[in-house]
């Protein structure tokens, strides 16, 4: 069929109008091209690993299913189609942390369609993360926390060792990770600290108290290194063949004196951090010095224990103040 000529005003002859010319984002045709393409991108020139491309092409795919139901497309999906498939997801039961997985998937794919002149916006620039609900801490007793410190029998070299190793992990409140990794040489008794080298490669200093200070001492001079298979290491708790322990064997270690000390709930190491920074601030440590102790970038992550703070408040005021108690 030949396209229609019109005459100019003037004479002159006007080309045909063409059709518009769709998006060079293949969204709304393909939106598996366009998807795949940025996987590549993620994988290529971002180097992720090959589980969160998969997880990002899961998610994405998902968002594409949802507004392909709708009639809508990748490209053309707006504000409203993010929040409607974030509460779909939230009604089927996916958690918050899985949403704000999801929701990082589609804005890193949008920013990147703006980056490649595509698109001039995307439907998720102004929307938030959903917040997951923070689980509080459920720190030890001090009377579970003395059964657990008396439980190893200290009589021989392994259960010597074992209440160094959790001394050491109730008195700093360290990952076990951390303290894993640290060296003879990083110990500083005599003055009460040690050195350790936590998260993003973070060094700090956090100190210790006089139980630690004394295990530790006795471990150092009762039990050689090579008694504990370190051979040559400088590792303050060598495995077998001088290399760290490994925190399966801490975690299976720690769960037997748990039962051992009659501590029937689950136990873990980070249980004992937990317990660490709740016995602290419950006795009036300032939350900055508890954050730095713990090597937390930001006091957002340490005002988790904020709500003890605010317990102990209401206590002190419930017990001192005249207008506080029922008469």
């Amino acid at each position: 069929m030949k396209a229609k000529v019109t005459h100019r005003r003037g004479g002159g002859l006007s080309r045909p109008r063409r059709p518009a010319k769709p998006p060079s984002d293949l969204t709304e045709t393909a939106p598996e091209a366009a998807i795949e393409e940025f996987l590549a991108h993620l994988a290529l020139e971002r180097g992720l690993s090959t589980h969160t491309v998969e997880a990002y092409r899961r998610d994405l795919l998902a968002f594409s299913r949802h507004l392909g139901r709708r009639g809508a497309g990748l490209a053309g999906a707006r504000r409203k189609n993010v929040l409607d498939h974030l509460e779909r997801l939230a009604d089927s039961g996916l958690s918050a942390r899985s949403r704000g997985r999801h929701l990082a998937a589609l804005r890193s794919y949008y920013r990147f369609q703006i980056a490649e002149g595509r698109l001039t916006s995307g439907p998720t620039d102004d929307l938030d993360a959903p917040r997951p609900l923070r689980r509080l801490p459920s720190p030890l007793s001090n009377e579970e926390v003395e059964a657990l410190l008396e439980a190893p029998d200290t009589s021989v070299s392994r259960g010597l060792r074992d209440r160094a190793i959790l001394e050491t992990l109730y008195s700093t409140g360290m990952r076990v990770s951390e303290i894993l990794h640290v060296h003879r040489h990083d110990l500083n008794l005599s003055m009460g600290y040690l050195r350790c080298i936590g998260k993003g490669s973070k060094e700090r200093v956090v100190p210790l108290g006089s139980q630690a200070i004394r295990w530790l001492r006795r471990f150092l001079n009762e039990v050689p290194a090579r008694q504990e298979g370190g051979g040559g290491s400088t590792l303050l708790f060598p495995g077998p063949r001088g290399k760290p322990l490994s925190r399966q064997t801490v975690w299976k270690t720690l769960r037997a004196y748990g039962l051992k000390a009659g501590i029937r709930t689950r136990l873990y190491p980070h249980r004992v951090r937990h317990s660490f920074a709740t016995h602290l601030l419950e006795r009036g440590a300032d939350l900055r010095a508890v954050q730095e102790m713990l090597g937390h970038a930001d006091v957002s992550t340490t005002q988790i224990y904020t709500h003890i703070n605010r317990e102990r408040l209401r206590r002190l005021y419930d017990e001192h103040h005249p207008r506080a108690r029922s008469s």
